[in-house]
């Protein structure tokens, strides 16, 4: 078996179509940052929503405004994790490389469980908000 498919990054793409693989670099970059600050958005309005909740709220509320809070923060990072799972997808068409391959599969894998599982909590939460 010839080794080097498993190293590096650069594929038939690059090889072929230089330019439009350094832009879909850049594109790849651009989706994550995007998928970074949309994460991070969602973290600012939760705790944003946290504290309020904390400081104004009766404490019979308290419980309901920080479980929308966190349904809320929920989507938010499912968003964020689509959004990178994009981005691998796009890298791995460009590397056209069997480890980025392996890469992406486990990377899919893993976050697609934790949206499954996240997905679930959001689900309860707002099936049983007093949880």
């Amino acid at each position: 078996m010839d080794w080097s498919v498993l190293s590096g990054t650069e594929g038939v793409l690059h090889d072929n179509l230089g330019g439009l693989a350094a832009v879909l670099s850049w594109v790849v970059a651009g989706v994550e940052l995007l998928a970074i600050a949309v994460m991070l958005i969602g973290t600012a309005r939760f705790l944003v929503g946290f504290v309020s909740a904390e400081v104004q709220r009766a404490e019979s509320a308290r419980a309901h405004v920080i479980n929308r809070e966190r349904v809320e923060l929920g989507r938010y990072i499912l968003s964020g994790l689509e959004l990178l799972i994009v981005s691998d997808i796009i890298h791995t068409a460009l590397s056209l490389a069997l480890a980025d391959l392996v890469y992406l599969a486990l990377l899919v894998a893993i976050r697609s469980a934790i949206s499954y599982f996240l997905d679930r909590e959001i689900r309860e939460i707002k099936e049983d908000p007093d949880r």
